[in-house]
């Protein structure tokens, strides 16, 4: 006799519940997503235990008639699904007909379901038919799911604590309400509501329904279309940025899904606008011919994949990007009415909150004179006080020209004083400004050499005397594969010897005082480069420069130096943030500032 056998349907449908239903937001998503498909309005996920005792979707969907309701239970039965070519152009949330068989498999399921004429109520247990009745819910359908995994007790072994396992649900009943704010949704567990929204279209409120009013306040509307794709949706400030790419929500003709490299090209958008470790909150809609997608690649059908990618990419890229340089992005400090004390309008002396007040001693705001000033008729400098054999470079007297030219994106200010010998203290009609005073030059010098390292200029400089460079082994082998960057950098470089080279001319761009580490730090991001990328490339160098020769936090400079850094920084493509995403400028508003000193009460 032989080996093989076919499986029964009841171990069929466990292995494939083990690949549809791994936890409890699985349960919640086919079950919402069959809701969404019914074409209902309004949809209510009740929880006891985070889903873990019991899961009830309520809709007011098409429903079912009696034999649908029976037939739903069936592996591969499915109303979305009619022929081979359907497959290729699927419109609906669900096709594959697997969830509710799944389900019910590894759970005791009730449903109640009705079409508008006659309700019908099935009961299963374990994949088991127990019961069929007539039922006297209205239109629409309501399932509950109880004991998960109850027959397959490893597996509810892996569940996790009920604190993640809701947090998963809510995270993707959030996506859900975002795709679709047309649709009501109520979320709540043990009997506690966790999110209620309208269902009334207004994608803006349903982000302050999930983040809160103030968040949804620093959401900005972008747009965008081309031959292939449409895209809508919301991206956040910079300011707004989070430490999980979690709130990056990507949702494809109202499918939540999870796709790399759309994830990534956004990220991208943001660079040098918020740090490398923080990420933006985004609400992005793509809607596309379902022909150019294909989302039968995974069970969960949370992954899929793109035709024309790279149409889809410029398309974001450009409006994100736009969006980004076209407004103004300095953050504006709000008071809260918590860093009083209610009863006599006192700050509260051991309120952690209040850690800006700097322990409330107003003599930690010392201004202190400075001390250096700038040599006009040469490269601009800035000694530091405390490294008097270092220098700082600021600008060069050549480049106004060019950045006078420019449109700025920032009304001009006007210095008054400086914090720590780190902070500048500015005014205009608009209120008060802070300014980071490193971060203020590193753009400032970054953005030049930007500049100097994309025009392709090879002018030179020759070295009185070479600079003698020695590697490992390894490193000079991976150095000579790449030395055609450094000479098309300008660079003239000859072998010296066992893994040692003779740099012979430099860039003429090179910061004078710091030939030899600025060098040495160019020839480090070559030899780390992998795949490499020009543009990246060239983005890393000046950041590195720019980083090193930029002035410092204690480098005191006069008022003078001030306003020219200040009027530098106005000029710059962006004049908001590092080029490692720190912000260069923070405002109170006057009305904020009336608001502290009590000018006004409201």
């Amino acid at each position: 006799m032989g080996k093989i056998e076919l499986m029964s349907e009841d171990l069929a449908n466990k292995i494939a519940a083990g690949e549809v239903v791994e936890k409890t937001m699985n349960v919640v998503k086919e079950l919402v997503e069959n809701s969404i498909d019914a074409k209902s309005s309004e949809i209510k996920i009740e929880l006891l235990d985070s889903g873990i005792k019991e899961i009830i979707v309520t809709d007011d969907g098409i429903g079912m008639d009696k034999d649908d309701a029976i037939l739903a239970f069936s592996r591969h039965a499915t109303s979305k699904l009619k022929t081979l070519e359907d497959l290729f152009y699927i419109n609906s949330l669900g096709f594959r007909g697997e969830a509710l068989p799944s389900i019910a498999a590894v759970s005791h399921v009730n449903l109640k379901t009705s079409d508008g004429n006659i309700g019908t109520e099935v009961e299963i247990d374990g994949g088991n038919l127990q019961e069929i009745k007539y039922s006297d819910l209205k239109k629409g359908t309501r399932i509950t799911v109880k004991n998960l995994f109850f027959n397959t007790p490893v597996r509810l072994k892996y569940l996790k604590n009920p604190y993640t396992e809701l947090a998963n649900i809510v995270d993707y009943v959030n996506k859900m309400a975002l795709s679709f704010p047309n649709i009501r949704f109520l979320l709540i567990n043990n009997e506690k509501i966790l999110l209620n929204t309208d269902g009334k279209g207004n994608l803006l409120k349903v982000i302050s329904n999930i983040y809160g009013i103030d968040l949804a306040k620093k959401m900005i509307p972008i747009v965008g279309e081309n031959d292939d794709y449409e895209i809508n949706g919301y991206i956040s400030y910079p300011e707004c940025a989070r430490t999980s790419k979690n709130n990056i929500v990507i949702l494809v003709n109202g499918r939540a899904i999870k796709n790399s490299e759309v994830s990534k090209i956004i990220i991208d958008c943001y660079h040098t606008y918020i740090p490398e470790s923080k990420f933006p909150i985004v609400i992005l809609n793509i809607n596309v011919d379902p022909i150019l997608i294909d989302v039968n690649i995974h069970p969960t059908k949370m992954d899929i994949k793109f035709s024309k990618i790279d149409t889809l990419k410029d398309l974001i890229s450009s409006a994100i990007k736009n969006k980004l340089e076209n407004i103004n992005l300095i953050p504006e400090i709000k008071n809260s009415i918590s860093m009083y004390n209610k009863y006599n309008n006192i700050p509260k002396e051991n309120d952690k909150d209040n850690t800006w007040m700097l322990n409330n001693n107003i003599n930690n705001f010392d201004i202190k004179p400075v001390e250096y000033s700038l040599d006009l008729d040469s490269t601009y400098i800035v000694k530091d006080s405390d490294k008097t054999n270092e220098c700082v470079e600021l600008k060069n007297k050549q480049e106004e020209t060019y950045l006078s030219t420019k449109e700025s994106k920032i009304k001009k200010m006007y210095p008054v004083g400086v914090v720590h010998a780190t902070y500048i203290i500015a005014e205009n009609e608009d209120g008060m400004f802070v300014i980071d005073q490193h971060a203020a030059a590193e753009r400032i010098n970054y953005e030049k050499y930007l500049e100097k390292l994309g025009n392709n200029d090879n002018t030179n400089i020759e070295l009185l005397i070479p600079i003698k460079l020695e590697f490992s082994n390894k490193d000079f082998i991976i150095l000579k594969e790449n030395l055609y960057i450094l000479l098309n950098m300008g660079f003239i470089i000859e072998e010296f010897g066992i893994n040692t080279i003779l740099i012979r001319s430099h860039p003429y761009w090179l910061p004078s005082y710091a030939i030899e580490e600025s060098i040495k730090k160019i020839i480090d991001i070559v030899i780390l480069t992998e795949n490499f990328d020009k543009y990246k490339f060239i983005e890393k160098v000046a950041a590195t420069l720019a980083c090193k020769i930029s002035i410092k936090a204690n480098d005191r400079i006069t008022l003078t130096d001030m306003e020219d850094l200040l009027e530098r920084l106005r000029n710059t493509k962006n004049p908001f943030t590092c080029p490692h995403g720190r912000p260069t400028i923070i405002t109170y508003s006057n009305y904020e500032l009336e608001k502290l000193f009590k000018r006004v009460m409201n």
